[in-house]
């Protein structure tokens, strides 16, 4: 029955794509609209029968329905039911039909976004794009992939269960679906990237639909990126968050070109620069999601994080080679449409830090990448020889680029479009600098050592301090307009704070959140203490300023697994029990670390051998300084990007001609640095507003206009 539904869900939302595809493909043709709406009709059908063949995956996992191959292989009778819900993305299969339901709820929701639209061939032409992608990986399960293949003989009566790592913490119920929404969600960007690049649409029109999608993509990745950090310090007993291990690699690629573009398409909105740039970092995005999914499902790489071996690689390779293909094909055959009406007037200027931010973001996502392939290309080229690239290859080259954007961050948001001059820049960073200055000092005197954690630490307080400072202009500007309208001070108050609401200022929070990471990074990073432990029963010890203390042990049953636990005190409060833990019958036993975490440090407890003879246990202990504040950094990251998503009223575009002098900050009433006028129009329309971009500094100052303009204070602009 689970097998008979399964697979009709999957051919229902295949033939829907495979449909919708020819239908669309007729009314762009024919030019008829009511066949193109027709058309987009098939996104619900598909969404229907992906969510069908959940429904069945879901029930053969919890009813224990052993007949199917992928229940058999990834369940058992005692696994918990969480961990039986979580055991469709814990392999390949179940992972593709993940992938599937949330493409079709994607696609579905942009039919639903754009049904007023429906007959614009631009949305038109970006629903048929993201049918052929859906039409792909329901074919995948339709061959390769089948999640509802039967098993073949005997059926069995149980089964090994989920592998030990992903039924021994909450968050593979959180993790994987967060990564996977960021993944698939840049399908949506790069649809409308081609269907402009196809229709010829080449404005902004596409951008502004383009941005509110890779907004949301670019933070459930971000989420699902800083859950997996999390996952991988509180399960694999290694004290450490990221390994630079190919499959974090495959996550982290199409975040850094994602955030290259979130910063630079503000330039094209506002200058009308960077347009070929800007169209090959979305298609770029893309495949490199497609690159990640072989990394992660085809079984190329060895990886704590790869649970698959399969024969998937040669296709999900071939359909990488022919989205790049693709896009690279579309901006050759528009090149002549896309070159820019103006150049970059000055390196000292927001436009200007935009394109040296996305230097270095694309810079590192090629280090990454090289990195990443450079062990698979030589396997191939030297007939199956192993070499090994290392965290030392990354973080060597890591570091300094790193330090680079925390520099961009601190100086960014000072910077008008255009140009500025020295005076200007001196008034607006005095305060962050020298807050910079001061933390470096403080941490010398109080015994920090080291050039780069140093660098870090005062970049991180002049980059917070630069946006710090923006949040409170925006909501000292809010205040005086609430008060000037005459509200009494608490709804002023409650307006000013209102001001924090918005693109710009959204993006602040984020560079606070990422300092915060970074810092975090940087310290625990760089003053770890790393060490071992011999105690029995009733014994104490210090290690690195902590007092240790081993109480005993105890035995764990329960019906998905059996632990042995160690019971220990650290600094004279609470029970902390790292664990040898055996999920299942036959699988291998896995240790579970216990921490004391703290605002300060961490404490991080393993065992690391369990007596034969004798009452002497060893334990590993690592002791890192401020890593709760990089999960605390990535809440800030999260808060920024919702703030950011928030529609603000439209904007004028900057005229992309040369513009001497520089743009008033929110609550610069001096007109200081204040443009000057200009006459000529602008190169386009009113740009949209109301779609957030992360991570990205203020857009301090339009051009002034020869009449009044009003804007919002959660813009953080002044006039």
């Amino acid at each position: 029955m689970n097998a008979v539904l399964g697979h009709i869900g999957i051919l229902l939302a295949f033939a829907a794509a495979v449909v919708g595809i020819a239908v669309l493909a007729v009314g762009l043709a024919t030019g008829r609209e009511s066949t193109i709406r027709r058309g987009q009709l098939y996104a619900p059908l598909g969404l229907l029968g992906a969510l069908l063949a959940v429904f069945a995956m879901q029930r053969a996992l919890i009813t224990h329905d052993f007949s199917l191959a992928y229940v058999a292989d990834n369940n058992a009778r005692g696994t918990p039911l969480l961990y039986s819900i979580t055991g469709m993305w814990s392999a390949l299969a179940g992972s593709i039909l993940l992938w599937g339901v949330i493409l079709c709820g994607y696609a579905t929701a942009m039919v639903w976004r754009f049904r007023r639209r429906a007959g614009d061939p631009l949305v038109a032409w970006a629903t048929l794009v993201v049918f052929v992608v859906t039409a792909f990986f329901f074919g995948l399960m339709l061959g390769p992939t089948d999640p509802f293949q039967h098993v073949v003989g005997a059926v069995p009566t149980n089964g090994p269960g989920p592998n030990s790592l992903l039924q021994n913490n909450l968050l593979v119920a959180f993790h994987p679906p967060m990564l996977y929404l960021g993944f698939v969600g840049f399908t949506l960007p790069f649809a409308f990237a081609v269907a402009s690049l196809i229709t010829g649409r080449l404005d902004d029109d596409w951008q502004s639909e383009t941005r509110r999608w890779t907004l949301f993509a670019w933070a459930f990745l971000t989420v699902g990126i800083i859950l997996g950090a999390w996952w991988s310090y509180q399960v694999l007993g290694w004290g450490g968050f990221w390994g630079w291990d190919p499959v974090e690699n495959a996550s982290l690629l199409p975040w850094l070109v994602g955030t290259a573009y979130l910063h630079s398409v503000m330039v094209q909105q506002r200058r009308g620069l960077l347009r070929i740039w800007n169209l090959s970092l979305v298609i770029a995005t893309f495949a490199l999601t497609i690159l990640g999914t072989f990394l992660t499902r085809s079984g190329v790489v060895q990886s704590v994080h790869a649970f698959s071996d399969s024969s998937i690689g040669p296709i999900l390779i071939g359909f990488f080679g022919l989205v790049v293909a693709v896009g690279v094909g579309l901006i050759a055959w528009r090149g002549d449409r896309l070159a820019s009406p103006g150049g970059i007037d000055s390196p000292l200027s927001r436009e200007g830090a935009f394109l040296a931010n996305n230097i270095l973001f694309v810079g590192f996502a090629v280090v990454v990448l090289l990195g990443t392939v450079f062990p698979l290309l030589y396997a191939a080229l030297k007939g199956g020889q192993q070499v090994t690239v290392g965290a030392p290859y990354f973080d060597r080259l890591a570091i300094p680029i790193g330090i680079g954007l925390l520099f961009l961050m601190a100086v960014a948001p000072a910077l008008p479009w255009r140009k500025s001059t020295v005076e200007v820049m001196r008034g607006r960073l005095a305060v962050p600098a020298t807050l910079g200055v001061l933390v470096v000092a403080g941490c010398v005197v109080g015994g920090v050592r080291g050039l780069e954690p140093l660098v870090v630490f005062g970049l991180g307080a002049f980059a917070a301090g630069s946006a710090g400072r923006t949040l409170v202009l925006s909501v000292r500007q809010a205040w005086r307009s609430a008060r000037a309208a005459g509200s009494l001070p608490l709804r002023a108050a409650l307006a000013g704070w209102r001001g924090l609401v918005g693109r710009a200022n959204g993006g602040m929070i984020v560079h606070i959140g990422v300092v915060l990471i970074a810092v975090a990074i940087a310290a625990a990073t760089a003053f770890a203490s790393r060490g071992q432990i011999e105690l029995s029963p009733g014994q104490t010890t210090t290690f690195d300023g902590h007092t240790v203390e081993f109480l005993g042990t105890r035995t764990v049953t329960t019906s998905s697994h059996s632990a042995l636990e160690a019971v220990l005190r650290v600094d004279g409060r609470g029970i902390f029990t790292p664990a040898i833990s055996q999920f299942g019958s036959g699988t291998t036993p896995v240790g579970t670390p216990s921490i004391d975490s703290s605002i300060r440090d961490d404490v991080y407890l393993t065992i690391n051998s369990v007596p034969a003879t004798g009452t002497v246990w060893t334990f590993g202990v690592v002791v890192q300084p401020l890593v709760i504040w990089i999960w605390i950094g990535g809440g800030l990251v999260v808060v920024g990007s919702v703030l950011s998503a928030v529609p603000g009223r439209r904007r004028r575009p900057t005229d992309p001609v040369s513009q001497q002098g520089s743009e008033p900050e929110p609550g610069d009433r001096s007109g200081r640095g204040r443009a000057d006028h200009r006459t000529g129009p602008s190169t386009g329309g009113p740009t949209p507003g109301d779609a957030a971009v992360p991570a990205a500094e203020p857009e301090t100052g339009p051009e002034v206009p020869a009449e009044p303009v009003t804007v919002s204070a959660s813009s953080g602009e002044s006039l």
